[in-house]
């Protein structure tokens, strides 16, 4: 029984571990961000987007803080119909990762 409770708080401590590593910000932290240069305008980070994927249009944003990172995280639906999900290195540009959504 010891056993079964110690593995259970573990898990509980591992879910809530791997909650606090990304936080989503808000319009007004964003927006903050921005203007003090510390993030690439918002702009700039959906055109690098657009350019993976010409003809797209941006379906949400969302700005998110992981691990000490900011995030920019991009949907976006291309003119087959067919959606993307990719993720930019808010403070660089750099595409992190690009892939179709399933």
């Amino acid at each position: 029984m010891k056993i079964l409770t110690a593995l259970s708080a573990a898990s509980i401590i591992a879910m809530t571990a791997s909650l606090a590593h990304a936080r989503d910000l808000g319009p007004d932290e964003a927006l903050r961000l921005r203007d003090a240069g510390t993030i690439v305008s918002f702009e700039k980070l959906n055109a690098t987007a657009l350019t993976k994927h010409p003809g797209s249009t941006v379906t949400q944003t969302e700005l998110e803080e992981e691990y000490g990172k900011y995030i920019y995280q991009v949907e976006l639906r291309d003119p087959q119909g067919i959606e993307w999900d990719l993720e930019l290195d808010a403070v660089s540009g750099q595409v992190l990762k690009d892939h179709q959504d399933t």
